[in-house]
């Protein structure tokens, strides 16, 4: 996946969102995650990661997407 597919993909997910995206390696399978979107509401950290984990679930089975450092919030 590359940068702007990986955006869109959480833009898909969390509709009005504030989404960044940030490829750590340049090798694009090494990737960065920050989800700021009332979807979290009421959810552990870990919930809300593994919430995100599922929009990606085929790729990091894959090893497309080899790791996804993610930081979420609600507000």
């Amino acid at each position: 996946m590359n940068i702007e597919q990986m955006r869109q993909r959480l833009q898909e997910t969390y509709p009005g969102a504030d989404i960044h995206v940030h490829d750590l390696t340049g090798t694009s399978d090494h990737w960065q995650v920050s989800v700021k979107s009332p979807v979290f509401q009421g959810l552990s950290r870990i919930e809300q990661h593994q919430h995100v984990m599922l929009a990606f679930g085929p790729e990091l089975k894959t090893g497309e997407v080899h790791a996804l450092t993610i930081k979420t919030a609600t507000n």
